[in-house]
Parts: C-alpha cells; structure tokens; sequence
C-alpha cells in the first residue's frame, strides 16, 4: 500500500500552523504518510473567504493567550505568547516571509524545513519583525543558507513567478475548504480530507488509519 499523501498549508505568522507543523514533522517518520508542506499566505486565505482574526474579539484573544500557551507545552514548541502579540501580528504582514519561503520552495525545497522552522522562531519565540529584509537573511543565515543564496532568496521574492506560486498555492487551499491556518488535505481513498487546526491530528491519523501517539511521539525501535 503505498503512503498517504498529506499536504500542510501553512503561514509563519500562525502559531497554530507552527505547533502542526512539528507534531507533522515528527509523525512523518512514524506514519506510512507523505508529507508535503505547502506555504500559502494567510492573509489571502482571510480575504477570500471573509474570516476575520479571531483575536479581534477581545474575550477569544484573552483565551488565545492562555490556550496556545498551554498547547505550546503539550506540543513541546517554543511558542511564547505575550499579552501585546496579537496586536503585533495585526501590524505586520507575513507576505514577504511567504514569498521568501515559497522562493526556497522553488529553488532549494530540501531547506524548506529548517527556514519555516527559523522564521516562526524568530516571530514567535524572539518577537521579531520577520517583515524586514536584514531579519529574513538572519532568519537564512540561521537554516544554514549561505549569504549568496540568501540574497539571492531575497531577489526573487518580487519576482512574478514567486508571486504567482504563492498566489496558486493559496487558491489551491481555498479550492480544498480552507479558511484558516493550518489547513491539513490528507489524500485518501480517492478524496482530499481537510482537517483545520492543529488540534486535529488525532482525527486526522484515525481517518487514515495510522495510530495517535500524543503530539511527542516516541520513535519506534527498529527491530533487531
């Protein structure tokens, strides 16, 4: 039987899409899946399908602040939400990142893992302004680019068919349902299955028929 295919849409400016995106990460080693990650921007997504943040209602952002704080030790990821984040991530746009992502897609996809992963760090774990040229080449230096491509990565995040690849990826997420982040399609069966949340992949693994091992799972020994 071959692997189930199963497609992460993901923006860094989302601190959900970060705590699916490493149990994914983890499980993509346990579970018989193939996994693909698929920067969209979150921004669009928004807009297309008339959601609104969900911050904005002030009693959801005072229990956003706790909840992803107590997900963010379940799930072992170094999110560290403060009180004036959300206000934060109203201010900023994420477009430039994901273009700067989907650029390393594109080109060099075996670094797509370490940047996103790096570009959430330095949003979600140092507060900083991922919107800024210096921050995405220190973001690069820190996956282990080198300063040619890292420049480079920078380049072609104006260019049409970064841009284009970005704007298809998010049309193709919103083609499956989705209208928040992260959105998981899992192929199977025939049929795409979209389970929204990071909180969803319990759901996810009994609908393909894989094991829930927690959000830390630990590795199997390989037998003797």
């Amino acid at each position: 039987m071959g692997r189930t295919v199963v497609e992460l849409f993901y923006d860094v400016v989302s601190p959900y899409s970060w705590l699916g995106f490493e149990v994914l990460c983890r499980y993509q080693h346990i579970w018989n899946i193939d996994l693909r990650f698929r920067p969209a921007f979150l921004g669009g997504i928004m807009q297309a399908t008339g959601n609104k943040p969900p911050a904005m209602l002030p009693k959801r952002g005072e229990y956003l602040s706790k909840d992803i704080k107590r997900m963010a030790k379940y799930y072992q990821v170094p999110v560290r939400i403060s009180k004036d984040d959300f206000q934060r991530v109203l201010g900023i746009s994420s477009l430039g990142a994901m273009r700067y992502i989907t650029a390393i897609d594109m080109t060099q996809p075996q670094y797509l893992e370490p940047l996103s992963r790096e570009f959430w760090m330095r949003f979600w774990s140092q507060h900083e302004d991922i919107s800024q040229p210096e921050n995405m080449l220190a973001v690069a230096k820190q996956a282990g680019l080198s300063p040619e491509l890292a420049q480079k990565l920078l380049e072609m995040t104006s260019s049409p068919a970064v841009k284009n690849r970005l704007k298809e990826t998010t049309e193709e997420a919103i083609k499956y349902g989705a209208f928040g982040m992260p959105a998981v399609v899992a192929h199977f069966n025939g049929e795409p299955h979209l389970f929204f949340g990071s909180d969803r992949l319990e759901l996810l693994g009994s609908v393909i028929g894989e094991k829930w091992l927690g959000p830390v799972p630990s590795v199997p020994s390989p037998k003797m």
